[in-house]
């Protein structure tokens, strides 16, 4: 008697991949209705960034760089492909073991979306509406995948003639489903066709592998994810948030800088412009689904300790004084000579002035931001109110904020790293104490406070290149913010120090050009180094420590050969 044959691998992988990408793309739908951060594909995403520890993270961001949000989100998709078809090879088993696999991962979805900051019952029904249409879709390619053995319509000829010698079908429903194979030979008197398809038992019923029905109920799920999918990102409000954006205009400052000196940009290619231009701007944060903010919709909530709260909406904002300041960002995960910093002219309204009309009470020394996506950071309120620049930021290069940093309004800070105060899409400032409230990365080991540190970098050459032999330009940028950079030094294979030529700076709040442009190379390998003085006085050490938890210090040293 001919042996039992399974369903190709490829068939039940398939109805649980479909199942799965309707579920998703549903989902999706759902998410863009009621909130786009209820999708739970990105809550999950959110859950595993606040878990991850620092170093896992530190080593995502030095392996992957602004891509590691993609990175996971990508991870979390394949795991999810996985696990469907997985299900999918169960559910062909048993109906029920399929559906209680999704009911699972249903439940995965609502706890970590239950887990968002300001997160509410209705915030788990893009996760129940994506399981429960992705279970009917699961049902419905079990059913039309395998149908009764006497079927006529089955795509294989000669099944129904095969299984009629081992009984009739009938249609039982969801029971448990089992390979036999026929318990007779045909009439003819013949052992089965090889070409014979495989024949389940359901209950008393025989079902046989129908691949035309398969394929077409696939290609209509596909169709059905694809679609949502691309609704549910329509619905997100992505193209009108860009719309809104593309129709703000920017209102002239009280007070505009004048251009920028002749001597701020070497204009040395290869060097890092004075002006990093907003596409080059490095982008630092846990979003994994970018907030789209309607500046029509947008309010900013100051309360706390403070004498009078104050709410103020995107054109309340636009019609206060409006300044201009050239700042540059650091992020605290730039490792000695990364690339997580640059500068740019900000436009907004000063921070401190908004804090003074609400009265800041002398207790208070925090100030927690929070984001539309619930992320906090803590920021000391002296630092604030010292008459820097802080800024509640609408506008970088001349150009309405990109909504990758934090359009319509983000926090700059001068002076302070970014998970301390540049705070993207803010929407709310709790003015408080550090000995009462916590921002986002202080329980995970990072430092209350974190002041940016003096530092520099070799732009010029590039680690690892080969230069020519003669004279070679060194160059590269130092910083010092609010302190300013006074002097940077480079030396070559632990030689001398040699005074660099610095190139202009407006503020002590931007970062500092400079340039050694007489080392005379000679052939073989040698190390460069470099160090910067701020106006302090203070050198930047030479001892090298990593970025947690409130930034990392050393010497940026690059190896080159000289041909």
């Amino acid at each position: 008697m001919q042996s039992n044959r399974r369903m190709p691998s490829w068939a039940s992988a398939l109805i649980g991949l479909v199942s799965g990408a309707v579920a998703v793309g549903v989902s999706l739908l759902v998410a863009g209705l009621v909130k786009p951060a209820a999708f739970p594909v990105v809550a999950v995403g959110n859950a595993v960034v606040d878990l991850t520890p620092a170093p896992l993270k530190e080593w995502a961001i030095r392996t992957f760089g602004e891509s590691d949000k993609t990175v996971l989100l990508a991870g979390i998709l394949l795991i999810l492909a996985a696990v469907a078809a997985a299900l999918g090879r169960a559910a062909v088993r048993d109906l029920r073991y399929g559906l209680a696999g999704l009911a699972v991962f249903g439940l995965i979805g609502v706890a970590a979306v239950l887990t968002r900051p300001g997160s509410g019952l209705m915030d788990v029904v893009p996760t129940l509406a994506g399981v429960g249409v992705g279970m009917l879709a699961l049902r419905w390619l079990v059913r039309r995948t395998l149908v009764p053995a006497d079927d006529p319509a089955v795509s294989y000829g000669g099944v129904s003639g095969a299984v009629g010698a081992a009984g009739a079908a009938h249609d039982t429903g969801p029971t448990r489903l089992r390979l036999v194979s026929p318990e007779a030979p045909p009439a003819t008197g013949e052992h089965p066709d090889p070409s014979t398809p495989p024949v389940m038992r359901a209950g008393n019923d025989l079902r046989a592998f129908d691949r035309r029905g398969l394929l077409t109920g696939a290609v209509g799920g596909v169709a059905l994810a694809g679609v949502a999918g691309l609704a549910g990102r329509a619905l997100s409000g992505q193209a009108e948030v860009s719309a809104a954006r593309g129709a703000v205009a920017l209102p002239r400052p009280a007070k505009p800088l004048p251009a920028l000196p002749a001597g701020v940009d070497l204009r040395i290619e290869g060097l890092s412009p004075f002006v990093t231009p907003n596409n080059d701007f490095y982008r630092v944060d846990t979003a994994l689904m970018v907030p789209q903010v309607d500046p029509r919709d947008w309010t900013l909530t100051i309360h706390g300790m403070v004498d009078r709260p104050v709410e103020l909406t995107f054109a309340d904002l636009m019609k206060r004084a409006v300044v201009e300041a050239d700042v540059t960002l650091c992020c605290v995960s730039n490792e000695v000579g990364g690339p997580y910093i640059g500068n740019a002219r900000w436009l907004g309204v000063s921070l401190a002035g908004v804090l003074r009309d609400a009265g800041v009470q002398k207790d208070a020394d925090m100030l927690l931001s929070t984001s539309a996506d619930g992320w906090t950071a803590g920021t000391p309120v002296d630092v604030v109110m010292d008459g820097r620049d802080s800024l509640l930021a609408f506008g970088m290069n001349g150009r309405p904020l990109p909504v990758d940093h934090g359009f319509p309004v983000r926090q700059v800070v001068p002076g302070l790293y970014g998970y301390v105060s540049a705070t993207k899409w803010v929407t709310d400032i709790k003015v408080t104490r550090f000995d009462r409230d916590e921002a986002y990365w202080t329980p995970r080991g990072w430092s209350a406070k974190g002041p940016i540190k003096t530092e520099s970098r070799i732009d010029l050459p590039r680690d690892g290149a080969t230069v020519p032999a003669g004279k070679t330009v060194v160059a590269g940028v130092a910083w010092a913010q609010h302190k300013g950079v006074d002097a940077v030094e480079v030396r070559v294979d632990r030689g001398r120090w040699r005074q660099a030529r610095l190139a202009e700076a407006p503020t002590a709040d931007t970062w500092r050009q400079w340039v050694l442009d007489d080392w005379d190379a000679t052939p073989g390998s040698h190390t460069i180094e470099v160090r910067a003085t701020d106006a302090t006085g203070y050198t930047q050490t030479g001892d090298r420590v990593p970025i947690a938890p409130d930034g990392a210090t050393g010497w940026h040293t690059i190896t080159v050969e000289v041909a």
